[in-house]
């Protein structure tokens, strides 16, 4: 297996050399032929600032100590996109960092609305990595409790929303899952000063959190069976299950299915209707 991985790493730094020019990296290409498309090994060395031997051995597969360090230089050397990097991280046998954000799939917001609202009449919601609400359905409004006005924050909304609160029986079994999930996020991205923010207000906000955080249990995010009490419509049976998003890894979506024979679709269609909606105790979020 790792003479397959490093095959593939010298497959893989060969063709990332020769798809740069000479002028894209900022050197001069003399005017002559060159038998070499791309860069030469030597060239790419020095712009990453390593020994040339070294390189030369990284891109002969040779089983070789990295560093995370000399990697990114070489990916920026190569100019590798963020899964570009993360493929060259695994290649190398390091620990892949976070895939950051490529700016081609940067303006993805209206399709996934379009994904959300197509949900309907069921809840969905769409969330960055610090589980701030970015966008959210009708049926998550009507639900959920949903919005203009209420803290944007996924987290700090669940244990500080009275409504939300109001309407989830199973409010204590779950607040420990919800902790642990958010704790696993915030593993994904240690030292985040975005999570840190999170996490101290969450903690001024609530006495109950705190209690939960200093647990630190950790939970992969999934999928959570919730029980919900709807003034209108009474109870109803969702399940919760978290999606990530591979070309925006700052997103993810949180879709609610209705759980099989319970009711509870009939009953979300109605809340959604317009006669559902002419009763409902708060009105529709947009």
């Amino acid at each position: 297996m790792k003479a397959h991985r490093l095959g593939e790493l010298r497959e893989f730094l060969m063709s990332r050399r020769a798809r740069i020019s000479p002028a894209e990296a900022g050197l001069p290409d003399g005017g002559a032929r060159r038998r070499t498309p791309g860069l030469r090994r030597e060239e790419v060395a020095v712009l990453a600032g390593v020994g040339v031997s070294w390189y030369q051995w990284l891109e002969q597969g040779r089983d070789i100590t990295v560093s995370p360090q000399v990697l990114d230089s070489v990916a920026r050397v190569l100019k590798l996109t963020s899964a570009e990097r993360r493929h060259l991280y695994a290649l190398a046998g390091l620990n892949p960092p976070p895939l950051d954000v490529d700016p081609v799939h940067g303006d993805m917001c209206g399709g996934l609305r379009r994904l959300i609202d197509a949900w309907m009449p069921y809840p969905a919601h769409i969330m960055d990595v610090y589980w701030n609400t970015v966008l959210y359905n009708d049926a998550a409004g009507v639900v959920l409790g949903m919005r203009p006005g209420l803290v944007q924050n996924c987290l700090i909304a669940f244990f500080t929303d009275s409504l939300y609160r109001s309407r989830t029986p199973q409010w204590e079994k779950l607040a420990p899952q919800v902790v642990a999930q958010f704790r696993a996020a915030c593993s994904e991205r240690p030292g985040d000063e975005g999570f840190m923010a999170v996490i101290e207000e969450a903690k001024a906000a609530s006495a109950e959190f705190a209690e939960l955080w200093e647990r630190r249990d950790v939970a992969p995010g999934g999928q959570v069976t919730k029980e919900m009490e709807h003034p209108l419509a009474g109870t109803l049976h969702v399940e919760s299950t978290q999606l990530r998003i591979p070309a925006r890894p700052d997103l993810a979506i949180v879709l609610h299915t209705p759980v099989p024979e319970t009711g509870t679709a009939e009953k979300l269609r109605w809340l959604t209707s317009p006669e559902g909606r002419r009763g409902a105790f708060y009105p529709v979020a947009g």
